[in-house]
């Protein structure tokens, strides 16, 4: 087993760096003692003194995360030692719900640990995006976490620093418990006595110095489990003092929504007692975990939408949504057959919780403004404006330090043909799925497999069916056959066309953000989709813009294919180049628009007569009388690829 290497001591330096500002990091970093180079992709994030990029080791061409802290910020003893004390811990473990450690070098200008990649964030950006989930995915989520929580409690690890943001996913959405900085170990009774943690997350004999062991990470999973299912911390408050303050007097609530299981777990979790609280073993094998529907796997899509569950068409609005106490299976798609299977009877407790987490998951779907947050981003953006940002170089904005690359949005629309003309418009989204937005106001999608279809009506109602299983009814059969043709056309004409994508576990569920509303103006074409996504493509420099109002982040693709995404709040608080401040105005004004033309210009060819055709590229002249008009270019086709190549 390779050792811990000391890190050696750095003089304090006169001149200190920015706050803001990165470390000093080479493109090709040497692990001397193993011989390895790694050389230096894109930028993750940063928390605390560390800086994250995304490392490929230049012989295997293994992708890890690079977590890299400064010398300059171990230059006191105890910031080194509790470094070291955090990779002895980190390096030792091996389990599926944890983040791997590989190995921990350092060079004459930082210290490096290189970890597995969790390219799929954490539970924090899923619950910046969507709340509240529904109780079959926080049973999923929250049972990974046990898992991982009872590994570490079993070798004698208390993690005391249990939080959403430490909670990361993979590509397949696996948890993996992370970020060990305040771990400890305990030997048999013994009570630490240290006053660390996350305000929200603090177990009240932490805030009292009684001594604490294993009960915290319990008492934070209580934590964590309520925020998954009701949205906020249960001891949330205004102020530090009085968020404290209901921490140690036990004051919370638990919303009448939950079900009986969800609400026992919770309170045995956040017992005032330590002693009273359930064991990691306990939590595991608590009915909770068994009285309801779990998912052996989520799509990608559940990072921004609500997965649909059960076989039952879901409504997006609330006057759609099945009433409490009406088995929502009654409900039919258009051919008379539900498009998914039935939760199977042993994974349901009885007919009264079914029936509580029927309603649960119908008012996560619900709670979606009618708008589609346009109202909010409006104001976000508003806001900006009206203080006065500072202007700053676009070199120094293309600085990792500035940017927030966790905010990135999960979809976006790679490609789009517009035939509004005739039909409607066609576009295929990042993760290759293709829809349509037709003239109706009806919208259709399939997943990137081609195998599951959803139909959703003008009324914004769902239905969803099976190619594979021949279920698409005849009244379907042309607009099927449409989004076909759009979808062979985008392939064709305007990217290689890419190989099939195999069908995962868990697709079945995913509910994928659809084109909501969209106009194309002389300068730009505006797209809104149902997630709350406002993407904007130029034309004439082909720069395109992706505004977020549930992460409060906008995110632009440059002349220069560089992908930068930024929080409001920074742009406004460390500056924002004047090409970018361009954009945000003119971003303002279209979603004034979008929110003056919501219920009308998705898609009215009548509202686009001062519209010129042809403005995005020229038309095809095989594609029929006018041909389609289209993108011309193509953004990046994943959120976690690293190389972007608009096409000219």
């Amino acid at each position: 087993m390779n050792r811990v290497p000391n890190i050696a001591k750095q003089p304090q330096k006169s001149s200190q760096r920015k706050e803001k500002a990165p470390p000093e990091v080479p493109a090709i970093i040497t692990d001397k003692e193993r011989g390895s180079y790694y050389e230096k992709g894109r930028f993750l994030g940063k928390g605390g003194f560390a800086h994250c990029y995304e490392l490929t080791n230049r012989a295997t061409r293994e992708v890890v995360a690079g977590k890299v802290v400064p010398k300059t910020m171990l230059v006191k003893q105890y910031q080194r030692d509790k470094m070291t004390q955090e990779v002895q811990i980190h390096r030792e473990l091996c389990h599926k719900n944890i983040v791997k450690l590989f190995h921990f070098f350092e060079d004459s200008l930082n210290v490096y640990i290189t970890l597995e990649l969790c390219a799929r964030r954490s539970l924090m950006e899923l619950h910046k995006r969507r709340k509240a989930v529904t109780e079959p995915e926080a049973r999923y989520f929250t049972h990974q976490v046990v898992e991982g929580v009872l590994y570490l409690h079993d070798l004698k690890i208390i993690h005391r620093d249990m939080k959403l943001g430490n909670l990361f996913l993979n590509d397949d959405l696996v948890v993996k418990i992370g970020d060990f900085g305040l771990a400890t170990t305990v030997d048999g009774d013994e009570r630490k006595k240290t006053l660390c943690g996350t305000p929200n997350y603090i177990a009240p004999e932490v805030l009292n110095k009684m001594g604490h062991s294993f009960e915290v990470d319990i008492w934070a999973v209580g934590c964590i489990l309520y925020i998954l299912l009701f949205g906020q911390p249960p001891f949330e408050s205004k102020s530090l003092e009085e968020t404290y303050s209901r921490i140690r007097h036990n004051n919370y609530t638990i919303p009448s929504s939950s079900t009986q299981t969800a609400s026992n777990l919770i309170r045995k979790m956040l017992h005032a007692d330590p002693t009273k609280r359930p064991t990691a073993k306990e939590v595991h094998r608590d009915i909770f975990f068994k009285s309801g529907f779990m998912p052996a796997r989520l799509p990608v899509s559940c990072l921004t939408m609500v997965p649909k569950f059960g076989g039952h068409e879901t409504s997006m609005m609330e006057e759609n949504v099945a009433p409490r106490g009406t088995d929502a299976r009654v409900q039919r798609p258009l051919n008379g057959r539900a498009g998914l299977a039935a939760l199977p009877p042993h994974m349901v407790a009885n007919n009264a919780e079914r029936e509580k987490a029927q309603q649960q998951a119908s008012e996560a779907t619900f709670r979606e403004p009618e708008d589609a947050y346009l109202s909010q981003l409006f104001h976000q953006v508003a806001v900006l404006l009206e203080q006065r940002i500072p202007g700053i170089e676009e070199e120094e904005a293309a600085l990792d330090g500035y940017q927030s690359p966790e905010c990135l949005p999960i979809f976006w629309i790679s490609k789009w043909v517009d035939y509004s003309d005739k039909y409607g418009i066609g576009y295929q989204l990042c993760d290759n799925s293709v829809g349509v937005l037709f003239n109706d106001n009806s919208r259709i999608m399939l997943d990137q497999a081609g195998n599951e279809l959803t139909y959703i009506e003008k009324s914004n109602k769902e239905h969803y069916f099976s190619m594979q299983n021949g279920e698409i009814p005849m009244t379907l059969n042309k607009k099927v056959t449409l989004l076909k043709y759009f979808r062979s056309y985008m392939n064709d004409h305007l990217v290689k066309a890419g190989e099939g994508s195999e069908q995962r576990v868990g697709d079945d569920l995913a509910r994928l953000p659809t084109l909501r509303v969209w106009f194309r103006t002389k300068s730009a074409i505006v797209l809104h989709l149902s997630n709350g996504t406002v993407q904007i493509n130029f034309f004439n420099d082909h720069v395109k813009m992706m505004m977020c109002p549930l992460m409060q982040a906008v995110t632009f693709i440059d002349q220069n294919k560089r992908m930068l995404t930024y929080k409001l709040s920074n742009l406004q608080r460390n500056g924002c180049p004047e090409k970018f401040l361009h954009r945000l105005k003119y971003a303002k004004t279209m979603i004034e628009r979008l929110m003056s033309d919501a219920n009308v210009v998705a898609h009215n060819p009548s509202r686009q007569a001062d519209v010129p055709r042809g403005m995005a590229s020229a038309r095809s002249a095989s594609a029929g009388s006018r041909g389609p008009i289209h993108n011309g270019n193509h953004l990046p086709q994943s959120a976690s690829g690293s190389n972007i190549h608009p096409r000219r």
